[in-house]
């Protein structure tokens, strides 16, 4: 299968206060950002021509900067409005958008205090929708090998392009043994998340998931609480345990991309995607997707 390479596409990137041509949105070898890290991100999801929690991103955008140390020279409200912009110029009705904010090549070093901070908003045409057959068959995680670092040895709370190192790590070893991802263990051997993705568990009818106290407290995680809050369903957030999946009868992801996606295998542990599952989708494309809902 064929892969349209995301540095030769047509379209508009948003760079630094203007939309410029896909193709001219380059930056040196030099930059401090691809060198040292000093790079943060986001994921959005458009659905149709609305952005999911557009300023709850953009809000979390500038605050990821702000514990690596800088100052995004754009307000929330600027990038909303610059995203917003991006997704017209691309006719983009459901589809992934990718802001990124970096530091650049002034200063070559660890130091880099007089760096300008640059960023950039590219957004793209999403793949169509697993059914919700495909979908309920569960997707496979093995058991990383690299766990997430405690918050006093990584700025955990921040989405910083350098925390993903470990998750690349441990997705391509699942995939090249034929899993779709890794669940991830924290520093205390406690389940975290998966590469991308928080995870939850249903337990004696409840909804169990980690507390995010070293990974992300992700938006589409903090949504999918509430709407299992609005069924009546408890969510238990607490320290859980490796063997504690045992006792679970479904499991799913929550993301950006995964949006919500039923468990069927971590590891050694066997689940079922089932009305808890199969709600909470149907509550969640309800919500993001009403008129396509309505049409159906």
């Amino acid at each position: 299968m064929s892969v349209l390479p995301f540095d030769d596409r047509d379209g508009v990137i948003w760079s630094d206060g203007k939309l410029i041509p896909w193709r001219d949105a380059k930056v040196h070898v030099l930059t401090h950002g691809l060198h040292y890290a000093s790079c943060v991100f986001e994921g959005e999801r458009v659905y149709g021509g609305e952005v999911f929690k557009l300023s709850a991103h953009s809000e979390r955008l500038v605050k990821s900067a702000e514990l690596l140390g800088f100052k995004l020279p754009w307000s929330v409200a600027e990038i909303d409005e610059a995203t917003r912009q991006t997704i017209k110029a691309n006719n983009i009705v459901d589809g992934y958008v990718r802001p990124v904010a970096w530091r650049g090549s002034e200063m070559m070093g660890v130091s880099a205090q007089q760096n300008t901070i640059h960023l950039a908003i590219a957004t793209w045409v999403w793949p169509s929708y697993y059914t919700m057959e495909a979908r309920m068959k569960g997707i496979r995680l093995a058991m990383a090998d690299w766990r997430r670092p405690a918050p006093d040895t990584a700025p955990t709370a921040s989405k910083a392009a350098g925390l993903y190192m470990i998750c690349t790590l441990s997705k391509h070893k699942a995939e090249q043994n034929g899993y779709d991802d890794a669940l991830m263990l924290d520093y205390r051997g406690q389940i975290a998340e998966a590469t991308g993705a928080n995870v939850f568990f249903v337990i004696n009818g409840e909804l169990h998931t980690p507390k995010p106290d070293c990974f992300l407290d992700g938006i589409t995680r903090q949504f999918v609480i509430s709407l299992a809050k609005a069924r009546q369903m408890k969510v238990v957030e607490r320290a859980i345990f490796p063997e504690e999946m045992a006792n679970a009868t479904e499991a799913f992801l929550t993301g950006t991309a995964a949006e919500v996606t039923p468990i069927g295998e971590i590891g050694p542990y066997k689940f079922t995607p089932g009305e808890v599952c199969r709600t909470l989708i149907a509550d969640f494309e309800a919500a993001v997707q009403p008129k396509k809902q309505a049409a159906e």
